[in-house]
């Protein structure tokens, strides 16, 4: 089976922290719970802090833009408010072999 299903596209999730990192702290170990579940679900490839950290990255698969927002309303620094995310869909046109 391949890692990017047929129907499906990827998309680069850019979250940027819009307050001081003492008020993202207590949402880390949550936010890592939904990101280890996305993993677990096969719904995400990367992710990552920024350098320098003022946010992460997270690279998703999905089938349509409304699908990936509704996975992210359910993250937890976007339930607390403490995140701006700003989602790119992209379809892959080259892949490492790897990916394929």
């Amino acid at each position: 089976m391949p890692v990017i299903p047929h129907g499906h596209n990827l998309f680069a999730v850019d979250i940027t922290y819009n307050v001081p990192m003492s008020e993202i702290e207590p949402h880390i170990e949550p936010h890592m719970g939904f990101i280890a579940k996305g993993y677990a679900e096969g719904r995400f490839l990367a992710s990552g802090a920024k350098v320098p950290r003022t946010g992460g990255m997270i690279i998703a698969i999905g089938t349509d833009r409304a699908e990936i927002e509704t996975l992210m309303a359910q993250d937890p620094f976007t339930i607390a408010g403490v995140v701006a995310l700003q989602i790119t869909e992209f379809k892959a046109a080259n892949v490492a072999d790897a990916l394929k």
